[in-house]
């Protein structure tokens, strides 16, 4: 069974998308970090975000070494994945690692924001996770202070606006709900409630 979530910047797709992974006991894999390890080989050797070239020969040579969380968390990597991922050359040269990891013989749970249009668009599940703007921005302020960053919410909240109109915006794979995924509002759902929830929707298809 391959589940594809979609879905905006903290909206909770990460959270659902492992648990989900854990209740039906298949890999999952956060796609959005394939985005941010691109970004931080550039940042690393001091180039452009913008740098078509230099972005897809960062994305095609990404290799495990490039994926430390701890360097690729936080609000500054999520910006710098979001420039990143606007690129066609970076998105088509991740979409085939995308989708070898979904055609393992048990299938897989993948997050992101193309996976039920492009990387996966035959899915036995497709979910399109969302949240208000401020909903987002609040959950993002609250991590982020967790890891000990200094953000305040106005600042988080014109990020998570920036980066919605560049996902949706974009003419590569651009974030948008596949016809047939099922929709998710989580805006007044608390972690558990979205995780039944999703786990619900997954198990009736």
């Amino acid at each position: 069974m391959i589940i594809a979530i979609d879905g905006p910047a903290a909206s909770g797709k990460g959270t659902i998308a492992r648990r989900l992974a854990g209740h039906f006991n298949l890999p999952h894999l956060d796609t959005g970090l394939l985005y941010r390890a691109t970004a931080r080989v550039l940042l690393d050797n001091g180039a452009s975000l913008e740098d078509a070239a230099k972005a897809e020969a960062a994305a095609r040579g990404l290799a495990l070494t490039d994926f430390d969380e701890a360097r690729l968390r936080g609000a500054h990597m999520g910006e710098a994945a979001s420039v990143v991922g606007a690129i066609p050359q970076v998105r088509a040269a991740l979409m085939e690692w995308q989708r070898r990891f979904a055609s393992r013989p048990e299938g897989a749970v993948l997050d992101g924001r193309d996976i039920g249009t492009v990387i996966c668009p035959d899915a036995d599940v497709k979910l399109f996770v969302t949240a208000s703007p401020e909903t987002r921005a609040q959950r993002r302020a609250l991590e982020l202070r967790g890891r000990g960053e200094n953000v305040n919410f106005a600042d988080v909240l014109a990020d998570i606006r920036r980066r919605d109109e560049r996902d949706s915006g974009r003419s590569a794979a651009p974030l948008i709900a596949a016809p047939d995924s099922i929709l998710l509002d989580t805006t007044e759902m608390d972690v558990e409630t979205a995780v039944q929830a999703a786990i619900a929707a997954a198990s009736a298809n």
